[in-house]
């Protein structure tokens, strides 16, 4: 067997080199040399390529089958609803979270469940086959049709994959797969870009439904090289306190479905269940009303939701004064702090700001710049606002308050769950009376902030 070429690639200005050194001929950046394998031109080697996005030969797009493909559902319905409504067959789907989140507990459910009409596997590389029964035991899953490996060898778990033939697979987790064409260790940004090549090649190759477990740094994002999100099909994130019993699963890439899709679960003893109704525990419900909290109406994909925004506003006893949050962007609550000095004359620079979004949901839309004011104020005012009252809007840089998407949607979802008044963009007033529900549209920041 010829001895595979091993060279090295600059990730920042992409120039090969022969042998690895600290710095960049090239470019002159240093420690941006990875490991990667030579591309064989000719021979066998270029096989393993050959059909990886399907047969290379030229098709009009009139004779091109448009057959919806299958998915498969996962028994969990939250799951199910991130994925854009199953598995599809052929694709490959990235899951990465925190240690202890519970990616290894969703897969399992969601294995067990498939394996009773569907052949299944379960590549464990982090546990040993004892570890992942007892788990299922005490999970008490229908887990008897389910088939178990224990693998960190890509070539070897394709082998094994190829006898078995499943329809299913799950790799738990890429950072314990190693290649046996590279030197490197396991979890290496080189092992972790050619194992997922090789696995993804594999799935496209035989139309296997394929689940990869990726670990995550300490800032949140997915270990090991960038190209690892463009390689799969889907990103899933779990999100979540380990300590909390509440866990959000989003859509951050997809290919078969929309983007930013939320699965809510709750941790239970018998492993996760979806939640139906997220809106209720987001909302705490206070028997009185309270200053300093709002219930803001947001979207994530396709669903609305009703989600509490709580503001704390102190004199702060610093020369810097705070800003906080927790579930939204910090830099987006220094601008809407500088336009409401602006634009409403209400100066906060002598204040501790703190923000927090109720649930552990993080909100990146801009529909959450009007409820966090209006809870600043709420809170920096000692006013209380309704409980029945939810807000959502966008605030400009000239003090305006600006439409966003699915306004009618969120004002009905906001009806099904007792709000009566709701303070929204005036280009996003209903044209019809809404049953039960007093419209207040504003145009200006001022607007809104006169309903304190």
């Amino acid at each position: 067997m010829a001895k595979t070429k091993i060279t090295y690639h600059c990730q920042s200005c992409g120039a090969v080199a022969p042998k690895w050194s600290g710095q960049c001929a090239e470019c002159g950046e240093w420690n941006t040399l990875e490991e990667s394998i030579a591309a064989a031109s000719t021979g066998k080697a270029a096989d393993r390529f050959q059909g990886y996005a399907g047969q290379s030969t030229i098709t009009s797009i009139e004779d091109v089958d448009l057959a919806i493909e299958p998915r498969l559902c996962t028994g969990l319905s939250e799951l199910d609803r991130a994925l854009g409504g199953g598995i599809v067959t052929g694709s490959v789907t990235l899951i990465g979270g925190d240690p202890g989140i519970g990616k290894s507990t969703l897969l399992l459910q969601c294995m067990a469940a498939l394996s009773t009409d569907h052949s299944t596997l379960y590549v464990t590389g982090e546990e040993s086959l004892q570890q992942v029964t007892l788990r299922a035991r005490r999970l008490g899953l229908p887990a008897k049709n389910l088939r178990l490996l224990t693998e960190t060898c890509v070539e070897s778990i394709t082998e094994h994959a190829r006898i078995d033939k499943p329809q299913i697979m799950v790799i738990d987790s890429i950072q314990t797969v190693y290649t046996q064409q590279l030197q490197s260790a396991p979890g290496s940004v080189a092992q972790v870009r050619e194992s997922a090549a090789h696995l993804v090649r594999y799935a496209k190759q035989n139309n296997v439904a394929m689940f990869v477990v990726g670990h995550v740094t300490k800032e949140g994002a997915l270990a090991g090289p960038r190209v690892l999100e463009h390689m799969v099909d889907t990103v899933l994130y779990f999100e979540g306190d380990s300590n909390s019993r509440f866990r959000v699963i989003r859509a951050i890439k997809n290919r078969f479905g929309a983007v930013n899709e939320l699965g809510v679960f709750v941790m239970e003893e018998t492993g996760l269940k979806g939640v139906k109704n997220p809106s209720g525990l987001f909302l705490s419900r206070h028997d009185e009303p309270v200053a300093g909290s709002v219930i803001m109406i947001t979207r994530e994909g396709s669903r609305p939701l009703l989600v509490e925004a709580q503001a704390l506003v102190t004199a702060s006893h610093s020369s810097y004064p705070r800003r906080v949050t927790v579930g939204l962007e910090q830099n987006r609550l220094n601008m809407l702090l500088a336009v409401l000095q602006r634009h409403a004359a209400i100066a906060m620079h002598d204040q501790d700001v703190f923000i927090n979004i109720v649930g552990g949901v993080r909100i990146s839309e801009t529909a959450a710049d009007l409820p966090v004011l209006l809870a600043a104020m709420s809170s920096y005012k000692d006013i209380a606002l309704d409980n029945t009252l939810a807000v959502f809007g966008e605030v400009g840089l000239s003090g305006e308050v600006r439409p966003v998407s699915n306004g009618q949607e969120r004002l009905q979802e906001a009806v099904k769950h007792g709000i009566t008044k709701a303070i929204i963009p005036y280009a996003n007033r209903p044209r019809g009376k809404i049953d039960g529900l007093e419209v207040i549209a504003a145009k200006r920041l001022t607007d809104a902030l006169d309903q304190l």
